[in-house]
């Protein structure tokens, strides 16, 4: 039961290689690419900015839209792996792999998640409103907010690299 997590420009090969079931791609509005149509036969695609408030000129990511990702990934059996890109792989994607892990698990793990998400990725820098969102949903009453906030920022960097999630072994590892 595998998530993976990738800028946009690996996404192509790591569907290749990996074949995963399901793919969330998570783009600003207005952005295009016709490349991924068949990366995965279950798709889904979200398109706001990665933005942490609401900003003038620019779409936010909303309750209902972190309600679909969550819907979407409770359809995903765990068979194959589930793709998860944005961007530059940075804060949209590492957000949503940080929520459907703890999704995946009991209340009571969000910190444990948060840590294995910065082992796996140095760099991630998960969309704190994605995540205010996913928390407010679970009824996790901020521990998910918390656990992100503890964290810290990821280092800085213009692409991250792709790494996976284990939600078996709740293992995290680069690719």
């Amino acid at each position: 039961m595998k998530l993976i997590v990738a800028p946009l420009h690996e996404v192509a090969g790591l569907a290749a290689r990996h074949q995963p079931s399901h793919l969330i791609s998570l783009a600003s509005p207005g952005h295009v690419d016709a490349t991924l149509t068949d990366a995965s036969p279950h798709r889904l695609d979200l398109r706001f900015n990665d933005i942490a408030e609401s900003r003038a000129g620019l779409t936010p990511p909303t309750e209902a839209d972190v309600a679909a990702l969550l819907a979407f990934a409770a359809s995903w059996d765990g068979a194959r792996p589930l793709l998860i890109h944005c961007w530059a792989g940075v804060s949209r994607s590492t957000a949503t792999a940080y929520v459907i892990a703890c999704a995946r698990s009991e209340p009571g793990k969000e910190a444990a998640w948060a840590e294995r998400l910065r082992a796996a990725a140095p760099t991630a820098t998960p969309n704190p409103l994605i995540v205010s969102l996913a928390d407010r949903l679970l009824v996790r009453d901020g521990v998910m907010n918390r656990a992100i906030a503890a964290i810290g920022r990821g280092a800085e960097t213009a692409w991250g690299e792709a790494f996976e999630l284990d939600l078996s072994s709740q293992g995290a590892a680069s690719l």
